[in-house]
């Protein structure tokens, strides 16, 4: 025979691939072909054009196995990697008496199949998904694969149904609700890693048909295999994974885990959940009731918790997400102060992490730092450090933006140390640096004695000398060495002597006038002293190299004219 006459029929499938056959061997099999055939003798010479199939099952993969079949005299090697396809393209292509009786057969045996063949051939389907949905494969496989899991799992009921029907498709065709039970084993878990290779929609239906999609998700079992899917599905680098396929599986992951909330994760375990499922995109729902159960655990977390990419967005941090955490944390009613202030030590660390960031703007920054009350922090000295620390990395400020981000810093709240690196710190302001200094001792002084023999020192004030405490002699000692004013005395004992008389008798004095009267006179020094801070900026430079750098305020710095 000719091959001309072995090859008389061309068929086109899905516009991609042609199929040279002989005519009579491939319709003698199937039903619809044999109807398509004698259709499109009658329109045109098919012997020149040939047939045209498209969306065929499996595409050429599909179409080259029912050829097989048909040329060896309907016979085939029906494995279950290929019954799927098999089954598929005999329901397509009307085979009924022929493949069809074949496939469904083998099918019928499923019960004994292994769980792992079960599962292979759910994923043999992902090429032709449409179609084995159509036809009921899936159903059919997830079904079974269901009762796989709960008879090789080891708590009694891993699955828990309401229907009494031992039929697993009756069972899913009715629509009851299977509940996935607690089952903490860790044998009993073994499907969880098997379960990773099947593609979403065949998961999305998995779930569905244990009733607990979406918001009818109450197993924790659930939710953490849905997790594990999703963190393995992140990880893999075999192919690009598309958000809109995990949507769904991250949503019900995410109502899961608000159910469970506190009971079954911990608030680092939450911001692992939150780093998953934030990859393949949430519901604003979902999103805002996962930032609201952080949030209230917000007093558990470490640093290295709130360090979240911003994934296509600028910064390296996602700061927007910490600060709609801490607002959420500002909800919580009946917020105890110690919990609060273990909230500000966070974020001050959390303010050094982020400062570095070139690309962080300043907005953000203070909306950080302002974000919690004044009561949240006991001292100020973590914030005042991450201030230099972006400082330093942002130089191209200007001295108007730098006044603007020590706006956040309460100075009263500065310890000593933080207030003499903040008066010698050549990136701060000279205002803010007045500020601190008054902010240290409410009373700037006037004429300044120190006492050689006593450990506190005197403010003169004509007929009073007030007290200072040794913090803000300690603070005006740096300031005078930075050239602020060079009148200080010191006096001899007998001086002395005579002070230490007149601080006992004059103490009560003190205390009701003449802290008031000093007071009133800081106001319009301050000004003065704005000035003087300008030029001891220029010399600070030395100071930071030791004793010996820094200059006398009697020998070289400008005298502070005395205002009485």
């Amino acid at each position: 025979m000719a091959a001309a006459e072995l090859c008389d029929l061309q068929v086109h499938i899905n516009g991609q691939h042609t199929f040279f056959i002989h005519e009579k061997t491939i319709s003698r099999y199937s039903g619809k072909l044999r109807k398509l055939i004698k259709k499109e003798k009658k329109r045109t010479q098919i012997r020149k054009t040939g047939i045209e199939i498209n969306d065929f099952p499996g595409g050429s993969d599909g179409f080259e196995l029912v050829s097989r079949f048909c040329y060896n005299n309907g016979e085939l090697d029906i494995t279950l990697t290929n019954v799927s396809l098999l089954h598929c393209c005999a329901i397509y292509l009307a085979m009924n008496d022929t493949l069809l009786p074949k496939t469904t057969h083998l099918f019928d045996r499923i019960a004994d199949w292994s769980f792992t063949d079960v599962r292979d051939c759910l994923k043999s389907c992902t090429p032709f998904v449409q179609y084995a949905d159509s036809f009921g494969l899936i159903e059919k496989l997830i079904s079974n694969l269901i009762i796989k899991i709960t008879q090789n799992s080891d708590s009694a009921t891993l699955f828990h149904s309401s229907s009494s029907s031992s039929s697993p498709d009756s069972t899913v065709k009715s629509g009851t609700l299977l509940r996935l039970s607690s089952c903490s084993s860790s044998k009993g878990l073994w499907w969880y890693d098997d379960m990773t290779t099947l593609p979403p929609f065949i998961i999305e239906r998995f779930v569905k048909a244990l009733g607990g999609y979406g918001n009818d998700n109450n197993s924790l079992t659930l939710t953490r295999f849905l997790l594990h899917y999703l963190k393995t599905a992140s990880q893999s680098k075999t192919h690009a994974f598309s958000k809109s396929e995990y949507g769904g599986l991250a949503d019900t992951a995410v109502y899961g885990v608000i159910l469970m909330g506190k009971s079954a994760f911990s608030c680092r375990g939450l911001f692992w959940v939150l780093r998953i499922v934030s990859i393949f995109g949430l519901s604003r729902e979902c999103r805002g009731g996962l930032e609201r159960l952080i949030g209230g655990m917000l007093d558990q977390a470490k640093v290295d918790d709130l360090l979240v990419s911003n994934n296509g967005s600028s910064g390296v941090y996602d700061v927007n997400l910490v600060l709609r955490l801490i607002r959420e944390s500002n909800k919580v009613e009946g917020v105890c102060l110690e919990r609060m202030k273990k909230v500000g030590g966070l974020v001050d660390k959390y303010l050094g992490e982020i400062a570095p960031d070139q690309s962080l703007k300043i907005s953000k920054f203070l909306g950080v730092a302002e974000s919690l009350p004044d009561c949240a922090r006991d001292c100020f000295d973590g914030v005042y450090k991450a201030i230099d620390i972006y400082l330093e990395s942002h130089p191209c400020l200007s001295l108007e933006e730098r006044s603007r981000l020590c706006r956040c810093l309460n100075y009263e709240k500065l310890s000593l140390e933080a207030c003499k690196d903040l008066a010698k710190n050549p990136r701060i302001p000279p205002r803010i640096a007045v500020q601190a200094l008054v902010s240290q001792h409410s009373n700037i002084p006037t004429v300044y004695t120190y006492d050689n023999h006593q450990d506190y020192s005197y403010i003169n004030d004509h007929d009073h000398q007030t007290p200072l405490t040794k913090s803000s002699r300690e603070l005006m000692v740096l300031y005078n060495k930075n050239g602020a004013h060079d009148q200080v005395h010191y006096d001899s004992p007998d001086q002395s002597s005579r002070s230490n008389s007149r601080y006992d008798q004059d103490k009560d004095l003190l205390d009701d006038g003449v802290v008031k009267l000093n007071l009133q006179r800081m106001q319009w020094r301050v000004v003065e002293l704005e000035k003087v801070c300008r030029e001891m900026k220029g010399q600070m430079s030395r100071m930071v190299k030791g004793d010996r750098g820094m200059l006398s305020g009697s020998s070289h710095g400008r005298p502070l004219p005395r205002l009485c």
